[in-house]
Protein backbone atom coordinates (compact mmCIF):
# COMPACT_ATOMS: atom_id res chain seq x y z
CA UNK A 1 0.00 0.00 0.00
CA UNK A 2 1.33 3.42 -0.99
CA UNK A 3 0.45 6.76 0.56
CA UNK A 4 -0.66 9.14 -2.20
CA UNK A 5 -1.33 12.87 -2.02
CA UNK A 6 -3.54 14.19 -4.81
CA UNK A 7 -4.35 17.87 -5.24
CA UNK A 8 -7.63 19.21 -6.61
CA UNK A 9 -9.81 16.34 -5.39
CA UNK A 10 -13.03 18.27 -4.86
CA UNK A 11 -14.23 17.39 -8.37
CA UNK A 12 -13.23 16.26 -11.85
CA UNK A 13 -10.16 14.19 -12.53
CA UNK A 14 -8.70 14.70 -9.06
CA UNK A 15 -11.83 13.24 -7.48
CA UNK A 16 -11.72 10.34 -9.92
CA UNK A 17 -8.06 9.66 -9.20
CA UNK A 18 -8.63 9.65 -5.44
CA UNK A 19 -11.36 7.02 -5.80
CA UNK A 20 -9.33 5.07 -8.37
CA UNK A 21 -6.27 4.76 -6.12
CA UNK A 22 -8.40 3.98 -3.09
CA UNK A 23 -9.93 1.10 -5.06
CA UNK A 24 -6.38 -0.15 -5.62
CA UNK A 25 -5.83 -0.39 -1.88
CA UNK A 26 -3.81 2.76 -1.29
CA UNK A 27 -3.98 5.36 1.44
CA UNK A 28 -5.01 8.67 -0.15
CA UNK A 29 -4.97 12.28 1.01
CA UNK A 30 -6.96 14.75 -1.09
CA UNK A 31 -5.91 18.40 -0.95
CA UNK A 32 -8.50 20.96 -2.04
CA UNK A 33 -10.20 24.11 -0.81
CA UNK A 34 -13.56 22.31 -0.53
CA UNK A 35 -14.79 18.83 0.42
CA UNK A 36 -14.37 15.93 -1.98
CA UNK A 37 -17.49 14.03 -0.95
CA UNK A 38 -15.35 10.91 -0.51
CA UNK A 39 -16.11 8.93 2.64
CA UNK A 40 -13.84 5.91 2.56
CA UNK A 41 -11.41 4.07 4.78
CA UNK A 42 -7.84 5.22 4.14
CA UNK A 43 -8.97 8.61 2.81
CA UNK A 44 -8.78 12.09 4.34
CA UNK A 45 -9.55 15.56 3.01
CA UNK A 46 -6.93 18.26 3.55
CA UNK A 47 -8.02 21.88 3.10
CA UNK A 48 -5.78 24.58 1.66
CA UNK A 49 -4.97 26.56 -1.44
CA UNK A 50 -2.08 24.79 -3.15
CA UNK A 51 -0.19 28.10 -3.29
CA UNK A 52 -0.42 28.78 0.46
CA UNK A 53 3.07 27.67 1.44
CA UNK A 54 2.72 28.14 5.20
CA UNK A 55 -0.49 26.12 5.40
CA UNK A 56 0.90 23.40 3.15
CA UNK A 57 3.93 23.02 5.41
CA UNK A 58 1.73 22.73 8.50
CA UNK A 59 -0.53 20.15 6.88
CA UNK A 60 2.32 18.00 5.61
CA UNK A 61 4.08 18.06 8.95
CA UNK A 62 1.15 16.16 10.43
CA UNK A 63 0.53 13.34 7.95
CA UNK A 64 3.69 11.22 7.95
CA UNK A 65 5.35 9.76 4.87
CA UNK A 66 4.23 10.45 1.30
CA UNK A 67 5.16 7.96 -1.43
CA UNK A 68 3.44 9.57 -4.42
CA UNK A 69 2.39 13.14 -5.20
CA UNK A 70 -0.04 13.86 -8.03
CA UNK A 71 -0.17 17.60 -8.77
CA UNK A 72 -3.57 17.74 -10.45
CA UNK A 73 -4.98 21.06 -9.15
CA UNK A 74 -5.25 23.75 -11.80
CA UNK A 75 -7.33 26.61 -13.11
CA UNK A 76 -7.75 28.19 -16.53
CA UNK A 77 -9.16 31.35 -18.09
CA UNK A 78 -9.53 31.11 -21.84
CA UNK A 79 -9.17 34.67 -23.08
CA UNK A 80 -7.24 36.44 -25.80
CA UNK A 81 -4.00 37.83 -24.40
CA UNK A 82 -5.20 41.42 -24.97
CA UNK A 83 -8.32 40.72 -22.90
CA UNK A 84 -6.61 38.97 -19.97
CA UNK A 85 -6.28 41.07 -16.78
CA UNK A 86 -2.98 40.83 -14.96
CA UNK A 87 -4.81 39.57 -11.87
CA UNK A 88 -6.18 36.63 -13.84
CA UNK A 89 -2.69 35.80 -15.08
CA UNK A 90 -1.33 36.01 -11.53
CA UNK A 91 -4.06 33.69 -10.22
CA UNK A 92 -3.39 31.09 -12.92
CA UNK A 93 0.37 31.14 -12.36
CA UNK A 94 -0.13 31.02 -8.58
CA UNK A 95 -2.37 27.96 -8.65
CA UNK A 96 -0.87 26.03 -11.54
CA UNK A 97 2.85 26.73 -11.29
CA UNK A 98 3.42 27.88 -7.72
CA UNK A 99 1.07 25.22 -6.38
CA UNK A 100 2.98 22.52 -8.23
CA UNK A 101 6.31 23.96 -7.08
CA UNK A 102 5.33 24.24 -3.41
CA UNK A 103 3.76 20.78 -3.15
CA UNK A 104 6.64 19.18 -5.05
CA UNK A 105 9.40 20.63 -2.93
CA UNK A 106 7.64 19.99 0.38
CA UNK A 107 6.65 16.42 -0.51
CA UNK A 108 10.13 15.74 -1.90
CA UNK A 109 11.56 16.60 1.52
CA UNK A 110 9.41 13.80 2.95
CA UNK A 111 10.49 11.39 0.19
CA UNK A 112 14.26 11.82 0.53
CA UNK A 113 14.82 8.84 2.84
CA UNK A 114 12.51 6.38 1.02
CA UNK A 115 12.32 7.60 -2.57
CA UNK A 116 9.09 8.54 -4.26
CA UNK A 117 7.16 9.57 -7.34
CA UNK A 118 5.96 13.03 -8.40
CA UNK A 119 3.52 13.36 -11.30
CA UNK A 120 2.69 16.83 -12.60
CA UNK A 121 -0.06 17.93 -14.98
CA UNK A 122 0.61 19.85 -18.18
CA UNK A 123 -1.63 20.32 -21.24
CA UNK A 124 -1.66 19.80 -24.98
CA UNK A 125 -2.52 23.49 -25.38
CA UNK A 126 1.18 24.23 -24.85
CA UNK A 127 2.64 22.28 -27.81
CA UNK A 128 -0.39 23.17 -29.96
CA UNK A 129 -0.07 26.93 -29.22
CA UNK A 130 -3.82 27.21 -28.81
CA UNK A 131 -5.26 30.68 -29.23
CA UNK A 132 -7.01 32.03 -26.15
CA UNK A 133 -4.93 29.95 -23.75
CA UNK A 134 -1.68 31.91 -23.62
CA UNK A 135 -1.47 32.26 -19.84
CA UNK A 136 -2.77 28.77 -19.08
CA UNK A 137 -0.26 27.31 -21.56
CA UNK A 138 2.54 29.43 -20.12
CA UNK A 139 1.81 28.12 -16.63
CA UNK A 140 1.99 24.56 -17.92
CA UNK A 141 5.16 25.26 -19.91
CA UNK A 142 6.72 26.40 -16.64
CA UNK A 143 5.59 23.14 -15.02
CA UNK A 144 7.22 21.11 -17.80
CA UNK A 145 10.49 22.99 -17.30
CA UNK A 146 10.22 22.48 -13.54
CA UNK A 147 9.55 18.77 -14.11
CA UNK A 148 12.74 18.29 -16.15
CA UNK A 149 14.96 20.23 -13.76
CA UNK A 150 13.54 18.62 -10.62
CA UNK A 151 14.08 15.22 -12.23
CA UNK A 152 17.83 15.93 -12.27
CA UNK A 153 17.88 17.49 -8.81
CA UNK A 154 15.91 14.71 -7.12
CA UNK A 155 17.28 11.66 -8.94
CA UNK A 156 19.98 11.18 -6.28
CA UNK A 157 17.19 10.58 -3.75
CA UNK A 158 15.42 7.97 -5.92
CA UNK A 159 12.58 10.41 -6.59
CA UNK A 160 11.22 10.46 -10.14
CA UNK A 161 9.41 13.48 -11.58
CA UNK A 162 7.26 13.21 -14.72
CA UNK A 163 4.30 14.95 -16.33
CA UNK A 164 1.12 13.92 -18.10
CA UNK A 165 -0.54 16.16 -20.69
CA UNK A 166 -4.20 15.29 -21.19
CA UNK A 167 -6.12 16.14 -24.31
CA UNK A 168 -9.61 17.60 -23.72
CA UNK A 169 -11.72 15.77 -21.15
CA UNK A 170 -15.31 16.80 -20.47
CA UNK A 171 -14.81 18.54 -17.12
CA UNK A 172 -15.64 21.96 -15.67
CA UNK A 173 -12.33 23.25 -17.04
CA UNK A 174 -13.68 23.31 -20.61
CA UNK A 175 -17.42 23.75 -20.07
CA UNK A 176 -17.26 27.41 -21.17
CA UNK A 177 -15.47 26.58 -24.44
CA UNK A 178 -17.64 26.39 -27.55
CA UNK A 179 -18.19 22.99 -29.14
CA UNK A 180 -16.85 24.40 -32.43
CA UNK A 181 -13.52 25.30 -30.81
CA UNK A 182 -13.28 21.92 -29.11
CA UNK A 183 -13.88 20.12 -32.40
CA UNK A 184 -11.09 22.14 -34.06
CA UNK A 185 -8.77 21.12 -31.23
CA UNK A 186 -9.74 17.45 -31.42
CA UNK A 187 -9.08 17.46 -35.17
CA UNK A 188 -5.46 18.44 -34.48
CA UNK A 189 -4.95 15.19 -32.56
CA UNK A 190 -4.01 11.86 -34.09
CA UNK A 191 -6.86 10.31 -32.08
CA UNK A 192 -9.72 12.69 -32.79
CA UNK A 193 -11.91 12.32 -29.72
CA UNK A 194 -12.14 13.34 -26.09
CA UNK A 195 -9.98 11.52 -23.57
CA UNK A 196 -11.48 10.14 -20.39
CA UNK A 197 -10.26 9.94 -16.81
CA UNK A 198 -9.07 6.37 -17.28
CA UNK A 199 -6.71 7.44 -20.07
CA UNK A 200 -4.97 9.81 -17.66
CA UNK A 201 -4.86 7.25 -14.86
CA UNK A 202 -3.17 4.80 -17.25
CA UNK A 203 -0.24 7.20 -17.79
CA UNK A 204 0.04 7.92 -14.07
CA UNK A 205 0.03 4.17 -13.37
CA UNK A 206 3.00 3.82 -15.72
CA UNK A 207 4.93 6.61 -14.03
CA UNK A 208 4.39 5.37 -10.47
CA UNK A 209 4.80 1.62 -10.82
CA UNK A 210 8.00 0.16 -9.29
CA UNK A 211 9.32 -0.89 -12.71
CA UNK A 212 9.38 2.78 -13.82
CA UNK A 213 12.20 3.66 -11.43
CA UNK A 214 14.35 4.62 -14.46
CA UNK A 215 11.71 6.89 -16.03
CA UNK A 216 12.10 10.55 -15.04
CA UNK A 217 11.96 14.02 -16.56
CA UNK A 218 9.42 12.89 -19.16
CA UNK A 219 6.16 14.34 -20.45
CA UNK A 220 3.55 12.12 -22.08
CA UNK A 221 0.80 13.84 -24.06
CA UNK A 222 -2.39 11.97 -24.83
CA UNK A 223 -4.05 11.77 -28.22
CA UNK A 224 -0.96 11.63 -30.42
CA UNK A 225 0.27 15.16 -29.77
CA UNK A 226 4.02 15.73 -30.13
Amino acid sequence: MSTILITGTSKGIGNYLARYYLDKGNRVFGLSRTKSGIHRDNYADLFSSVSDEDTIKKILSGIGDIDILINNAGIASMNHTLLTPAKTAEDIMSTNFMGTFILSKECAKKMIKRGGRIVNFTTVSFPLNLEGEAIYSASKAAIESLTRTMAYELAQFNITVNAVGPTPIKTDLIKSVSEEKMLRLLNRQAIKKYADFGDVANVIDFFIKPESKFITGQTIYLGGIS
